[in-house]
């Protein structure tokens, strides 16, 4: 192995990380070259697995992959079959250089079987905007990017559109605020923050990468009627044609993951321009569309299975929309959502046992019957050739755990983050129980002008299954994503006692599953080829330092209290270590230890470490490159993070690290 060079080689990467795919590639990679400062630690720890610099024999190696790597037996007889008997240096280095040595360890084979509301779901929210909440672009490469990048829920806003005969002035910078078509409907709040942009407040470098307009692609169909237009309500965005959105969605969905994808519709569209949307998506989705339930029986006696999984559903669209009550005749009005078909049934595919939470429905008191009647005439009005194609992913609005719709199989409960945070507050253990068996989706709270993210991991721990995140913005929430769904296909399966099947569907968030104590060392050794913040060209100034941080389940989210931050920002759990500022791209960090030492409450699955390579400044510290790795893929021993840079695109840059940790 020869050393690296003194400046960054990047690789080219195909597609940015965060929805848990494209990174999974790095895994399957050979590190090429060692630097001077990884090659002399390197040459040390041959020499202490050895005993010597002649070599090492069979016997030594085996008890440095089980004792040091805690490698299990059955892969170190694989790697046994590789390697010679009698291991030189050179050897040495290129067994450490494949990937099993990488620091994340590979996907966990998850059982597929599962009805769908046992997994969480990488999920995007207003996917089709390429930059912020408020003046950003549509474009259907929202949808390209997130799809390609591994997301598996995508949200899509339809509204009327214009005629094709129309033609419209186009308006000048002066004129555009004033005469934008959906102006006129934007709160005050809003426009005064965009009053205040536009005075002077400019986006930082950083921003501006990330509000780059990304300009659709135009299918050669012509078009020659009005048709629904897909854009964020009440802001300046601009719009995109649905069946553009749609054709983007068919080109890209399967091409990194076969497993299902679920479109949220939210529609602002009327009658007419939601039967061109259903016409549109039957048309363009033709094969790929679950429009009725699918032909199927349980495992044992027959009985209809409710939800299906994700392995009866490889290839397939659902989608997310409000549910109708199917018209009592042909060509009657449509109606607001209310109830489900009787053939529904709420008993799960693996367990033999009725929840106990369906007896709960016929306790209705009549307050709560005016309730959900007053709900329903706030829903905008959806046709019922719409919501037919609701399938298994039925929208309702929430009212409280108690409305009929809460046991329906079927139905999603979507809610921002504050009033999830608020139902937490007040209904910890009914939410849980709830999400056990049930939809739900977080999305952010609507002040998110900038598309920042809340904190996902607090709401997975919710058992929310769809924690729909900015993908426009590179921040903590993003790369928590990643470590969920790393190489896992957009689909992870909830732990034990998260989901429907083998629970007992009473446990609180905190008896649910067994919390442990953990004891986390990482000696930092050295980096080579670590990436550049954005914009910086200069090695010679860059003095990088290491991060780590760990998200971990506080105590007060077992108990119904508020987290710090109330589940908006991302904490870090409150468990930060840095190391000292060291130079350069090739830096030596001297085996510095970050301890974590007896952290309770632990959840491997649901417990993150994140590595963020910093540049040390005056002021604001600006982000070079980072790693976010789940705890149960955290590998022990010497390891390899291999990093991404601060857009998520895989670098050749790594950080090479022991890793030392014990559960109890």
């Amino acid at each position: 192995m020869a050393s690296g060079s003194s400046h960054p080689t990047r690789v080219v990467p195909q597609m940015e990380a965060g929805g848990g795919k494209a990174p999974a590639l790095v895994c399957l990679k050979n590190i090429e070259t060692f630097s001077p400062a990884i090659l002399k630690h390197l040459k040390a720890l041959f020499t202490s697995v050895s005993g010597s610099d002649k070599g090492i024999d069979s016997s030594e190696l085996v008890a440095f992959l089980r004792d040091v790597q805690s490698i299990d037996a059955a892969k170190i007889a694989d790697m046994l079959a590789a390697e010679s008997t009698h291991m030189a240096f050179n050897d040495f280095l290129a067994l450490l250089a494949k990937p099993a040595f990488n620091a994340l360890g590979p996907p966990v084979s998850h059982d597929l079987s599962y009805p769908l509301s046992n997994y969480f779901i990488s999920s995007s929210h207003n996917t089709y905007l390429t930059g912020n909440q408020l003046y950003g672009q549509s474009s259907v490469e929202g949808y390209k990017n997130v799809l390609l990048r591994g997301g598996r829920s995508i949200e899509i806003d339809v509204w009327d559109g214009d005629s094709p005969d129309r033609e419209e002035p186009i308006p000048t910078s002066s004129q555009s605020d004033s005469k934008h078509r959906y102006r006129p409907h934007m709160p005050s709040s809003i426009t005064t923050r965009l009053d205040k942009a536009k005075r002077g407040i400019s986006p930082s470098p950083s921003h501006q990468i990330e509000e780059e307009c990304l300009q659709p692609q135009i299918t050669p169909k012509a078009v020659t009627r009005a048709e629904p237009r897909v854009l964020h309500g009440h802001t300046l965005t601009r719009d995109v044609s649905f069946r553009e959105v749609c054709a983007a969605i068919r080109d890209s969905a399967f091409v990194t993951s076969d497993l299902p994808v679920i479109a949220s519709l939210e529609v602002h569209a009327g009658p007419e321009q939601q039967l061109i949307m259903v016409e549109i998506m039957q048309e363009v989705w033709k094969g790929l569309l679950i429009d009725c339930p699918i032909a199927r029986l349980g495992p044992n006696d027959g009985d209809r299975q409710v939800l299906p999984s994700p392995q009866e559903l490889r290839k397939k669209i659902l989608v997310k929309v409000k549910y109708v009550t199917p018209s009592s005749a042909e060509g009657a009005a449509p109606t607001a959502s209310s109830v489900s078909p009787p053939s529904v049934s709420r008993v799960s595919s693996k367990s033999s046992t009725a929840s106990s939470e369906s007896e709960e429905t016929t306790q209705q008191t009549s307050s709560i019957k005016d309730n959900h009647q007053k709900t329903k005439k706030k829903q905008g009005k959806i046709i019922e050739a719409l919501g037919k194609l609701g399938v298994y992913t039925r929208s309702y609005h929430f009212s409280n755990f108690s409305q009929p719709e809460a046991t329906m199989p079927t139905h999603v409960f979507s809610l921002s983050e504050k009033a999830l945070m608020d139902m937490h507050e007040t209904y910890a253990p009914d939410l849980f129980s709830h999400n056990r068996d049930y939809f739900m989706r977080a999305y952010p709270k609507n002040t998110r002008i900038s598309s920042s993210n809340l904190d996902p991991s607090i709401f997975w721990r919710k058992g929310v299954q769809m924690v729909a995140l900015n993908w426009q913005k590179w921040d903590c929430g993003m790369m928590l994503n990643e470590g969920m769904f790393a190489g896992e296909g957009g689909w992870v399966l909830k732990p034990q006692g998260y989901r429907s099947v083998g629970s007992t569907n009473t446990s609180p968030q905190a008896e649910a599953i067994v919390h442990k104590v953990l004891d986390l060392t990482i000696s930092v050794i050295a980096g080579q080829e670590l990436p550049l913040p954005l914009g910086d060209k200069n090695p010679k100034s860059f003095h990088p330092y290491v991060k780590c941080e760990l998200h971990v389940e506080l105590p007060e989210e077992r108990t119904g209290h508020p987290p710090e931050g109330g589940g908006s920002k991302v904490q870090g759990g409150g468990y930060k270590r840095r190391t000292k500022t060291r130079k350069g791209v090739d830096p030596d960090f001297e085996e510095e230890q970050l301890t974590f030492a007896a952290i309770p409450g632990v959840v491997e699955q649901l417990s993150f470490v994140r590595f963020k390579i910093k540049d040390d400044e005056i002021g604001r510290d600006d982000l070079a490159a980072w790693a976010c790795l789940r705890l149960d893929r955290l590998q022990a021993g010497y390891r390899f993070v291999h990093l991404l840079d601060a857009k998520g695109q895989e670098t050749s840059g790594v950080l090479l690290v022991k890793i030392t940790r014990s559960l109890q």
